[in-house]
Parts: structure tokens; C-alpha cells; sequence
């Protein structure tokens, strides 16, 4: 039997079992008692059973295929959750088809129709590009993740409650100029909390602050340049001054520390930084680099219990035609490294 492909035929024959009765026990195992399944369980085994998957996606019209989009993989932040949502396969057993969307409407357009012809059964939407209603149009199950949210579910960290966590760390740590660098985010982009939070901190407490709002660039190059300059910026306006330096993520306070190390051989004690998300950069810079950690593992969890919840739903015989999106905030965690001493 080892050297052929085994049938449904090969199977019933073996165990004494209709084919019906074999089709149950991979649609509908809970249909079957205990000691049925065993017994087909350790026929597979025994016939050296190899599971035909394009049999039963035909047969069931399950693909367990998911789509996944995000702007880019040179933010560490993206590359961390895209690999949390990869080792969810274990435990829910999708397998993922991957696009970067790059900022660009219609070449995401392109994708999702793509993943639509592959017969997916959901999509984890990382992109800012196309606008929720959008995304809902398509009808199939959605899960959005740190952004655009109204009209499908989501998962997000509490943004508000990290640019507090983090705004008041670099108090503790003696900044005398507090300092947020961030994009001209929409107000509908829960990352904006981060604004909202660092803002309110400073007013209510009366502490000396700036906000820079600004492009923030499209590839890692452009980011250097950008946060290159704007550290000059910074350098010569604040000169003689504890400057502490709130960035959005990881990523770009990587790189502001990259610099300072390039002009000094260290970090002067006049800089004080923290990043956001706790990616794996943040631990393994020129020096631990103190961030708000998004428990990324929780977000792509939670992120796969609502999606899997969702298409359980969808294979029903009767489905629900209208279900209110879901969306769950994640608490952040505050962790302190060396860049707040």
C-alpha cells in the first residue's frame, strides 16, 4: 500500500468501514465515536496514508488557505508580527499566502483578487492603503491589524496607554525637552493614540515639548535620510539640553541611535530614547533600546481566534448573513533598557 496513493476505497475496505463513513472522519470526525476514529486513525498509519489536499479542498471546498498584506518587510515591526502569525499554523492549521503592498492601490487590488482566485478563506489586512469599507465589500472574513478599522474586525494595542507609558518614562529618566517624531497619521489610524497620548501627558503636566509631524519615508533608505536630518534639527535647537526622544517604532529609534553612535562612539547622556512595538531590534541594537512592547505573540493569536471564528461561521449550513465587527485592544508593556538610564 506504501508504494500508491491510498484511497477512501483502500481505507473502508481496511477498517470495514463504509467510504462514507471514512468521508465522515475527515469532514466530520465529531460525527463518529471515539472508538471509530481511533480505529480509522490507526488504519491511516498502518497504510502509510498520505492526505490528498487538493482532493479535499475539492471535496469540501475548505482551503485553509489565509491572505496576508503589509506595507513593507523592511519594518521590523511587520517582519515580528508576520513571523507570530506564521507559527500560529500549529495551533490553527491555516497556511498563508503573503503580499507586500507598498503603499500602492491598485497593485493591492491586484493581490487581493489574486488571493480570492486562490479560494482563501480569509485575509489579515497589515496595509493602510485600501479603506475598510473597502476590504468589507469582498465578503469573506477580515481581520485588520493597527489600522483603518470601521467596517472589520481588529486587533490593536492600546496606543494611548504606551505613549503615556512612554512620554512619562523619559521624564523619569531627566529629559528637560520632550520630543515625539511621528507621520501626519488620520485620526481613524489607532497608531494616532500615540499622538493623542504624548500630547495630553505633556499639556496636563505643563512639560516643554515638541510634536514633529512629517514624512517618515517609504523605504528604509528614505528613513535614514530623513531621520538623519531631522536629528541635526534637533541638535542645534536643543544644544545644552537633556532631549528626550519618543519614536514611533523600533525601527526608526534604531536608527537615531545608530547615528549617535556614529558622531560620539556612544550615547551622550543629553539623549534619552525610547521606541514603540518591542521588536527584536529594540534587544539587539548597539545597546537595548528601551520600547513599548505590543505583545506581538497576543496580537497574532488574538488576531487568528477572531479570523478562525469567523470562518467556522462561514462553512455553517445556515451562516449568518450580518455579524458586528470584533475588536480587541491589546494592553502594551512598558520595558525599560538602556536608553532611559
Amino acid at each position: 500500500m506504501g508504494k500508491k496513493n491510498v484511497t477512501f476505497s483502500d481505507i473502508a475496505e481496511y477498517t470495514h468501514f463504509s467510504k462514507t463513513t471514512i468521508s465522515r472522519y475527515f469532514n466530520n470526525p465529531d460525527s463518529l465515536t471515539l472508538e471509530n476514529q481511533q480505529i480509522i486513525a490507526k488504519a491511516l498509519e498502518a497504510l502509510n496514508y498520505k492526505e490528498n489536499k487538493v482532493a479535499r479542498i475539492l471535496a469540501n471546498g475548505k482551503t485553509e488557505f489565509i491572505g496576508i498584506i503589509i506595507p513593507n518587510l523592511y519594518m521590523h515591526y511587520y517582519s515580528a508580527i508576520l513571523d507570530q502569525i506564521l507559527a500560529t499554523y500549529e495551533k490553527y492549521g491555516y497556511k498563508f499566502l503573503v503580499f507586500t503592498g507598498n503603499d500602492n492601490e491598485e497593485i493591492e487590488r491586484k493581490y487581493i483578487q489574486e488571493l480570492l482566485a486562490y479560494k482563501i478563506e480569509g485575509m489579515i489586512i497589515l496595509s493602510h492603503t485600501l479603506s475598510s469599507k473597502e476590504l468589507a465589500s469582498y465578503n469573506i472574513p477580515i481581520v485588520a491589524i493597527e489600522r483603518e478599522d470601521q467596517y472589520i474586525c481588529s486587533v490593536n494595542t492600546d496606543n494611548y496607554m504606551g505613549a503615556v507609558q512612554a512620554t512619562s518614562l523619559l521624564v523619569k529618566s531627566g529629559a528637560e525637552i520632550l520630543i515625539h517624531i511621528n507621520a501626519d497619521l488620520s485620526s481613524d489610524v489607532p497608531s494616532y493614540r500615540r499622538i493623542t497620548g504624548f500630547m495630553d501627558t505633556c499639556t496636563s503636566q505643563n512639560l516643554p515639548h515638541e510634536l514633529i509631524l512629517t514624512d517618515t519615508g517609504h523605504t528604509y533608505k528614505e528613513s535614514v535620510d530623513i531621520f538623519y536630518r531631522l536629528l541635526d534639527e534637533i541638535e542645534q535647537k536643543y544644544k545644552n539640553t537633556v532631549k528626550g526622544l519618543f519614536l514611533p517604532n523600533d525601527t526608526f529609534a534604531n536608527i537615531i541611535l545608530n547615528r549617535l553612535f556614529q558622531q560620539y562612539g556612544r550615547l551622550p547622556d543629553d539623549y534619552k530614547i525610547i521606541g514603540f512595538d518591542d521588536s527584536p531590534i529594540s534587544r539587539e541594537s548597539v545597546i537595548p533600546t528601551s520600547t513599548v512592547g505590543q505583545q506581538i505573540d497576543k496580537i497574532a493569536d488574538t488576531a487568528l481566534q477572531i479570523l478562525s471564528e469567523r470562518i467556522k461561521e462561514n462553512h455553517k449550513r445556515r451562516p449568518r448573513t450580518f455579524i458586528e465587527p470584533v475588536h480587541k485592544v491589546i494592553t502594551p508593556i512598558l520595558l525599560k533598557r538602556d536608553t532611559t538610564k
